[in-house]
């Protein structure tokens, strides 16, 4: 179990840093007079994102063999990451 909490825990700090949420969550920071707000809302909005994410996949898992979780979860990065570059999301 803490080896499973423990790489779920360095797989989303990494994928998290860098992205537009936590560019989105300094700029709020940077506006606002105290940060605690911005914390404590960017912190929320991430448990509950995770929560559906946790919900969905063990749904999926249900119907779906993990590695066409996997690829699905692949090829959506990728599909994101070309919109993304090509200006269309």
């Amino acid at each position: 179990m803490w080896k499973t909490i423990f790489v779920t825990f360095w797989i989303v700090f990494i994928a998290e840093l860098g992205d537009k949420t936590q560019l989105s969550t300094m700029f709020l920071a940077s506006r606002s007079k105290t940060s605690l707000p911005v914390f404590i809302g960017s912190a929320t909005a991430l448990v509950f994102s995770s929560l559906i994410g946790v919900m969905c996949g063990n749904i999926l898992q249900k119907y779906l063999p993990p590695h066409f979780i996997q690829i699905g979860a692949g090829i959506s990065f990728i599909a994101i990451g070309f919109f993304l570059l090509t200006g269309k999301f």
